[in-house]
């Protein structure tokens, strides 16, 4: 392999860059914030507790739990980007957050920190989310001011192409895809 043949992913791109070498706007558009030393995009007093990929542009918020890590494997920001793809999304419009790692990582704090218009939760049930109702798989539920959808876990809608297709349908129910 060549050194002009490397491929960076965009989770690796976000932990080469985390600090710049010029400091631009608060949030510009285009650069991808990890928000974790208290360094963050919102106002919250709680900024450093929290810790999430993306800019959150669209506010768009992405629920995962993977115990142990912090944040998604490279395969799995790669099918998490291609579904974002899919949906005329990158990573600035949304923020990818592991509940796993935060204390309290359930449905009343998430809402109060994001307060996300979208909220999906990939491997995680209302229920597990500890939301104050409950709704099927890939059933697009509007409450409190947000539109939730809840679907498999990444690696099985990767491996299942209905699971795949299910999601595609919801994902084009959000966001006014054709």
């Amino acid at each position: 392999m060549e050194l002009n043949d490397i491929c960076l992913t965009p989770l690796l791109l976000v932990e080469f860059y985390r600090n710049s070498l010029v400091e631009l706007a608060e949030n510009p558009v285009g650069q991808y914030k990890v928000d974790n030393e208290g360094d963050s995009s919102r106002d919250n007093a709680d900024a450093g507790k929290w810790h999430f990929v993306g800019d959150f542009a669209k506010n768009i918020l992405l629920i995962v739990r993977y115990e142990g890590v912090s944040d998604l494997t490279d395969h799995q920001m790669n099918f998490l980007s291609s579904i974002l793809a899919a949906c005329k999304l990158s990573l600035k419009d949304v923020a990818i957050l592991n509940i796993a790692t935060v204390a309290q990582g359930h449905y009343k704090n998430v809402q109060d920190r994001f307060k996300s218009s979208v909220t999906i939760l990939f491997g995680v049930t209302p229920k597990e989310f500890e939301m104050p109702l409950d709704f099927p798989e890939f059933q697009v539920q509007a409450f409190d001011g947000c539109r939730f959808l809840h679907a498999g876990t990444l690696e099985n809608l990767e491996k299942d192409k209905v699971l795949k297709s299910k999601l595609w349908v919801s994902l084009r129910r959000i966001f006014d895809l054709q």
